[in-house]
């Protein structure tokens, strides 16, 4: 096994895949910055809130004012170099920090996408992929043909861990013996010309929908691996996609995973789509001298420098994407309703959750108390992630409670009303009426004044 390994990763592999992956990975953040900006989301989701939610750990994370509109300047900035390999290796490292940082400004923003762009970004820091076919190579004046062949299966096996345990997460009974939540969004899309009256409302169809994601999931990236099967699957990845953008509004992620897969392909699809680029670049005449062609060395091999820290670091990282989405094991209740271990484990629109939360401010002493207009504080976006999530409610419970006490009020305690709805089901109380939430303080540790659940969902 272990000569198995050092044989492996002594193997090398045409550069083409890579370089297109990160010009792909380059054109699709950039756009993607573009998009958030014209929009205007960094004023409504960023500037205008007066109170932020932070992850635990993160809480020295928050938006910078207007220099928020240069960070993400700076990260569309870095993402069009990353496109261009010029500059690659500071460019990634720079999107990396930038995007992640954008990421941890705001918990309500949370997208299991973002998180995606995030772990790849890091992942590319460690990847060569501007040996071939960047500005970088003609810089340095030497272009490679070969690359290890570890650098590009370790983006095939990451896009392959998001599709399996996308796949496993709808194992439940919510998922696949109810339809849950697909039997309660796909009715609402019926103004979708053709299938939108004749299907969306059809039980049979919800029930189709939910297996086939499923199997879709699980299935994709082995028959993206398997050769004779690598066009179909690609087929499906393209209908899969384009169609879950048609009925749900999440942005670039489908773009992104369709242009992420081409890496699956042989170098030979890769060099005709170099080829067919450079075509584009000399149609609009952005040509570089060829003095400049001419006197690009091509070597035949990269040689990885310091490979066995770059390895060893990479171990560990796919080492925590395994192992991380299973932290939900380690606590008790149901995970769709405590949502403990629920984010970054590529659980992938499982939950329809509503909530109705009041907070009442009391005097411990003189037992006076008043209700909180929470749209004094919050955003309504940021208040209906607010109202079903359990580390919302604590966190601004402690901004509430130190506002107050602020404001002069004395022997604060902060208690909340909450009711929750999850998949369809009749609304039931969700946090204990009778605990101070003031008193208590955000951790790992499961939270035991989330009251249980009275349904059960089984699978993993």
């Amino acid at each position: 096994m272990l000569t198995e390994l050092r044989s492996y990763f002594k193997q090398n592999t045409n550069a083409a895949p890579l370089a297109v992956f990160r010009i792909g990975f380059g054109i699709m953040m950039l756009a993607s910055i573009i998009r958030f900006w014209s929009k205007g989301w960094i004023e409504t989701l960023y500037l205008q809130p007066k109170f932020h939610f932070s992850y635990f750990g993160f809480e020295w994370i928050k938006p910078i004012g207007d220099y928020t509109y240069l960070l993400f300047f700076i990260c569309g900035l870095a993402a069009l170099l990353v496109a261009l390999g010029f500059k690659y290796r500071l460019a990634i490292i720079v999107f990396f920090l930038s995007f992640t940082y954008i990421e941890l400004m705001d918990k309500t923003t949370y997208l299991n996408h973002y998180y995606f762009t995030s772990i790849l970004s890091f992942l590319m820091i460690f990847l060569p992929a501007n040996a071939y076919f960047s500005i970088d190579n003609i810089i340095r004046k030497k272009e490679y043909t070969q690359i290890p062949r570890w650098t590009i299966d370790s983006v095939k096996l990451l896009l392959s861990i998001v599709y399996v345990y996308a796949g496993l997460a709808k194992l439940n009974s919510d998922w696949l013996f109810k339809a849950m939540p697909l039997k309660i969004w796909l009715p609402s899309k019926y103004d979708i010309p053709i299938i939108g009256e004749t299907l969306m409302h059809k039980d049979w169809f919800h029930f189709a929908m939910s297996w086939s994601g499923m199997l879709y999931d699980l299935a994709i990236p082995f028959l993206l691996l398997y050769k004779r099967t690598r066009t179909f699957a690609f087929v499906l990845v393209v209908i899969f996609h384009v169609f879950t953008r048609v009925l749900f509004p999440i942005g670039m992620f489908p773009y992104i995973m369709i242009i992420s897969t081409l890496i699956f392909f042989e170098s030979g699809f890769h060099n005709k789509v170099i080829k067919g680029l450079k075509k584009i670049i000399n149609l609009l005449s952005f040509r570089v001298q060829s003095k400049s062609l001419v006197e690009v060395k091509v070597i035949d091999i990269f040689v990885a420098k310091r490979q066995r820290v770059i390895l060893s670091i990479l171990a560990v990282f796919f080492s925590v994407q395994i192992l991380l989405p299973w932290r939900y094991a380690l606590y008790p209740k149901e995970l769709f309703w405590t949502e403990e271990g629920y984010r970054f484990s590529w659980r992938v629109m499982l939950m329809e959750k509503a909530g109705y939360t009041n907070f009442k401010i009391v005097n411990s002493e003189t037992n006076t108390f008043f209700y909180v207009e929470n749209s004094d504080f919050l955003t309504p976006f940021q208040e209906k992630q607010m109202s079903f999530q359990p580390d919302f409610i604590i966190e601004y419970a402690h901004f509430l409670g130190d506002h107050f006490k602020s404001q002069g009020h004395e022997n604060i305690q902060v208690f909340v009303d909450c009711h929750v709805a999850l998949n369809g089901r009749m609304s039931q109380r969700y946090i204990d009426p009778k605990v101070d939430l003031y008193q208590l303080k955000e951790s790992f540790k499961h939270k035991d004044w989330i009251l249980p659940f009275n349904d059960e969902i089984k699978g993993l």
